[in-house]
């Protein structure tokens, strides 16, 4: 089993203590969004959870308790863009903070498990292309020899981020522009030893020196774990994304970090709402089981195959 921890909310940065304390429990519960009554638990030994994959814009809460992960495999795809705090409210002042915060974790951890994220990338008034690139180059520079994968994407309109796409007046380019930028980055990032990737987008930048890529990705994992892994296109993802099967176990409408861009809160009012329900020591994130909720134990399996050899690496 691959664990996502989370697309759904930034637990690294907000709810580390209670992940931990799953850890050391042994199993976590999980509410289907889709049906509010049925609950799954998730078994967290080490014997099932073949790799964790964190996704957050602020790791450092983590940083205390890393050694209780020592029976674990995980990886962590760390956003950081040239946003200022009217697009993200609550991260940290990039150059000042989390830029020190990405080189102390791929220190603890090492480079290879510590992916760059810049994305999702918007065109304003204010971010413009020009914006993009030199801010691009300006973070590239600063992670050189602390990352070997840079992973872009442009924003994509959700229900639930339109009306902030629209206040902001966000564009897009036209194709053969758009090209042009991707050749760029991918030049910004190549001078700083990093390769760019791209996130579940429709159109084809290879020419530009950008490769598709896959966020939960079956080959870093084989590389991370040691074995090969058996393991399907995630379904419950959009068609362009290349994702392998995960166990999601976050919770919708409780990331903390305010992005206008989010396609995971409906609401600030619902993130206050539901972040008030936290308790460190409940099986559940941010919520509370009632006697309607049905509880059925999740089956995992899994994933190893075989050893890798040394002409699989």
């Amino acid at each position: 089993m691959i664990l996502s921890v989370s697309r759904r909310t930034d637990i690294p940065n907000y709810y580390s203590e209670w992940f931990y304390n799953r850890i050391k429990e042994g199993y976590l519960y999980v509410r289907n969004p889709m049906n509010a009554h049925q609950i799954s638990k998730i078994i967290l030994s080490p014997e099932v959870v073949d790799c964790i994959v964190f996704w957050t814009k602020n790791p450092e809460p983590m940083f205390s308790r890393l050694d209780e992960l020592d029976a674990y495999k995980y990886y962590f795809q760390f956003t950081l863009t040239g946003f200022g705090n009217d697009i993200e409210c609550n991260v940290p002042h990039k150059k000042e903070h989390m830029i020190p915060v990405f080189q102390k974790l791929a220190g603890k951890i090492g480079k290879e498990k510590v992916i760059w994220r810049y994305d999702p990338i918007i065109f304003t008034d204010k971010y413009t292309p020009e914006y993009h690139l030199r801010a691009f180059q300006q973070i590239a520079g600063e992670l050189k020899g602390f990352t070997s994968k840079c992973v872009i994407s442009f924003v994509d309109i959700y229900t639930k981020n339109k009306k902030n796409m629209n206040a902001m007046n966000s564009y897009s380019l036209p194709e053969e522009e758009l090209a042009v930028f991707a050749a760029q980055i991918a030049s910004m990032a190549k001078d700083n030893d990093i390769r760019v990737a791209s996130c579940a987008e429709a159109i084809d930048l290879s020419a530009c020196g950008i490769e598709h890529n896959c966020c939960i990705d079956r080959e870093l994992i084989e590389q991370i774990i040691g074995y090969k892994i058996r393991a399907d296109k995630d379904k419950n993802q959009r068609k362009e994304c290349g994702c392998v099967e995960s166990v999601e176990i976050g919770t919708y409408n409780t990331c903390k970090n305010g992005c206008a861009y989010c396609y995971a809160n409906y609401s600030r009012e619902s993130v206050l709402q539901n972040s008030r329900l936290y308790d460190v020591n409940s099986p559940l994130l941010c919520g509370n089981i009632s006697e309607d909720d049905k509880i059925t134990e999740r089956a995992v399996k899994v994933l190893k195959e075989s050893q890798l050899s040394l002409w699989d690496k």
